[in-house]
């Protein structure tokens, strides 16, 4: 891989390309693994750079913790125990807890589903987990949700009314965890290995924490920041549905593979029905509409058509990890790292590939135009909070902030005007097309709404 470009924060503008072994070097990340999918089959995964410093070479065997991809292949499990009539993705949990049940607050009961924990729309608490040293000691699962010692996080509750809105919460999924627990009376990493890994093929992936002795060997030993080692290689997570999966690129490609065959209705070593998987990539929350970004059953989506993708990514302590696929076209990719601070390279080797497989574009990248359009833009604009002015400058615009230099802004495809100095977009609208009167500012994460005043 030769052709990583760095990303900047404005779209469409990226560094120099650089060679997948340098940027490893600027990111402080001494291994990676990646893997690609084409044309419905893994195409080829290869590991780059050594398990540590001065450590053995990586290759495309070579185990790494995935973090919250252990999420959705977790939610392929719950499906198959739903098919068989274990569980109702629409029951109360507490029907179903027996170890632990959801706590009540001030006299009122929450009732929260498996729907619910897996689409993080369950109005539960704790975002994430850091896990804990491999000399322990380590919580139980019923400890982790109680938040007691050695728990190191927050007691899992309901604070927000269940089934109205989208938070991400770990802790949601470790209730999960712990309902087919108790449902299956199965350790969880034997429940895994039973419903997923052994019959799509995972034979180099586990979600036993801490790692069994027979990947030892072959374990990319995390991270975190400037190329320092973790004391024991790693940590443990008994939240091992939410963070604790152990997995190479090649088996989660193979992964990948079979949910794009089971979508288009081919034979599929998963064993689910293709209305069951593709009822995983719909919308949960009322609102949310196909087309939209939304979060499905354990997986996010985005996209439509041959640009529809399935993804997630990982972080764990010391570990980053991203898998994306377009089930349309039967293209996706596998990446990952031990090195949080090579966090970006994700994004970059991702991109990279879909230059090289021919995807269709996965992000807004605008088209810039060198037709200004005959509308009167000129003037001056007044939001709650200032004004700005508005000039035309040949084939371009001026926009003037308070205290700034005049900004040149160029027509964009799809009649927004757009810099290229830093992020920053403009989008004029009204009834009056000749002569719009108002005026949406987009500039990194803030949106502002403006009025003309002249």
């Amino acid at each position: 891989m030769s052709d990583l470009r760095e990303a900047t924060t404005i779209p469409g503008r990226h560094g120099l390309p650089a060679p997948v072994h340098q940027r490893m070097a600027q990111t402080c990340t001494p291994a990676l693994s990646a893997g690609v999918i084409d044309d419905f089959e893994v195409a080829w995964v290869r590991g780059f750079g050594t398990l540590a410093a001065g450590a053995e070479p990586a290759t495309a065997k070579t185990t790494f913790q995935v973090g919250s991809i252990s999420k959705p292949v977790f939610a392929l499990a719950v499906m198959k125990l739903a098919e068989a009539g274990l569980v109702d993705l629409d029951t109360d949990v507490n029907d179903y807890l027996t170890s632990w049940r959801c706590p009540a607050s001030d006299g009122w009961q929450p009732r929260i589903t498996l729907r619910q924990l897996m689409s993080h729309s369950a109005g539960t608490t704790v975002h994430g987990f850091p896990g804990y040293p491999a000399s322990g000691p380590w919580p139980t699962v019923p400890q982790i949700l109680r938040g007691v010692p050695p728990a190191n996080t927050q007691p899992v509750v309901v604070d927000i009314l269940p089934g109205t809105q989208f938070r991400y919460s770990g802790g949601g999924t470790t209730i999960a965890q712990q309902v087919v627990v108790d449902v299956t009376g199965t350790p969880f990493p034997d429940l895994m290995r039973e419903l997923i890994l052994d019959p799509v093929g995972m034979t180099d992936s586990t979600y036993e924490q801490p790692a069994p002795s027979a990947l030892a060997n072959r374990i990319a030993r995390g991270h975190p920041l400037n190329g320092t080692e973790i004391d024991g290689g790693y940590h443990v997570y008994p939240e091992m549905a939410a963070a604790g999966l152990w997995s190479t690129a090649g088996d989660l490609a193979l992964l990948g593979v079979e949910i794009m065959r089971a979508l288009r209705g081919d034979a599929s070593k998963l064993g689910l029905a293709p209305d069951t998987v593709s009822s995983m990539f719909r919308p949960q929350l009322q609102g949310q509409e196909p087309g939209q970004d939304f979060v499905g059953l354990g997986w996010f989506c985005a996209g439509k058509e041959e640009s529809f993708r399935f993804f997630h990514e990982g972080w764990d302590h010391g570990y980053v990890a991203t898998m994306l696929m377009l089930p349309a076209i039967g293209k996706g990719a596998v990446v990952m790292l031990n090195s949080n601070q090579g966090w970006m390279l994700r994004e970059e080797i991702t991109a990279a590939m879909g230059r090289e497989y021919g995807w269709p574009a996965l992000k807004d990248v605008p088209v810039i135009s060198d037709v200004l359009p005959a509308v009167v833009y000129d003037g001056t604009y007044q939001s709650a909070n200032g004004k700005i002015a508005v000039s035309r400058d040949g084939s371009r615009l001026l926009v003037a902030f308070a205290g700034q230099q005049p900004l040149p802004l160029y027509p964009a495809a799809a009649g927004d005007f757009v810099a290229t100095a830093i992020n920053l977009r403009l989008r004029f609208s009204d009834g009056d097309a000749a002569r719009p009167s108002e005026l949406t500012v987009v500039t990194g994460s803030k949106t502002e709404s403006f009025k003309r005043t002249d």
